[in-house]
């Protein structure tokens, strides 16, 4: 009796399904080791704990948390905020964005800003500082647009672009700001900027003011060479209320110590 032949399509099958099957066997133990290397991580540093609710790797022996918002997510609901707990961490404070250069007013500003206070979340406003128009004038624009109350957080200044203008009038009009605003408000303003920024172009004119640091990739503390107040420790947060990512800080410090750096 004559060899029954093959059927070739069936051969072809049986390849592309093992192929297939190969892939989906490679991904998989992609991710189991990934997952156990991010556990064996921090479980010999020891720094950070994942919070399933926030969805991200928070710091370890850091009691007081916030998040900072702007127009990006959108229409927030604070009581969900404030009412959100993973753990022992809840949300304690949020930086709002107010303005941005000498004439721009974050649209979901006034909106957040009332609502946070309402919900019992510590506010702070920030202004993104620009180098189109001076200090002088970025900081009465903020003036006109925020009013601070007591148990509000210090006026931040973000600062994280520099379009190549002479260097001096950029340090000059960011002094600007920071004078005007002191005296207005009658307490010392925050800086916020990243690390690789703040130490390429902050890090030897302003070290008398409170320092808020961005920087994701140290697992310990953000690497600058001074003292710092918050640190914005992730960009991917989640959180009840905000259809959208979060940026997470901590404050560097005591319960004390946070309630004294807030507008008496």
């Amino acid at each position: 009796m004559a060899a029954k032949k093959r059927n070739p399509f069936f051969t072809f099958s049986v390849v592309i399904l093992l192929f297939i099957g190969s892939l989906l066997a490679w991904f998989f133990w992609r991710q189991i080791a990934d997952s156990i290397q991010r556990f064996a991580y921090v479980e010999e540093d020891n720094t950070f704990t994942r919070y399933p609710g926030f969805g991200i790797w928070m710091p370890d022996n850091y009691s007081v948390h916030g998040i900072d918002v702007s127009r990006y997510q959108q229409r927030v609901n604070w009581s969900m905020v404030r009412k959100m707990k993973d753990g022992d961490i809840s949300i304690r404070f949020a930086f709002i964005k107010a303005t941005e250069g000498s004439d721009l007013l974050d649209r979901q500003f006034a909106r957040n800003w009332k609502k946070a206070r309402q919900h019992n979340v510590i506010r702070g406003a920030y202004h993104f500082f620009t180098d189109e128009s001076s200090g002088h004038e970025q900081a009465m624009y903020f003036i006109k647009n925020v009013e601070l109350l007591p148990g509000d957080l210090p006026p931040v200044l973000d600062i994280e672009r520099y379009t190549g203008n002479d260097p001096e009038d950029f340090v000059h009009n960011i002094d600007v700001w920071l004078k005007v605003i002191e005296e207005h408000y009658g307490v010392k303003p925050i800086i916020y900027s990243n690390a690789a920024f703040y130490n390429t172009y902050l890090e030897d004119a302003f070290e008398g003011y409170p320092l808020w640091v961005a920087h994701y990739q140290n697992k310990k503390q953000p690497s600058v060479q001074r003292e710092w107040q918050f640190w914005q420790h992730n960009e991917q947060g989640r959180i009840n209320g905000i259809n959208a990512f979060v940026d997470f800080n901590v404050f560097n410090g005591s319960e004390a110590s946070f309630q004294k750096m807030l507008v008496p």
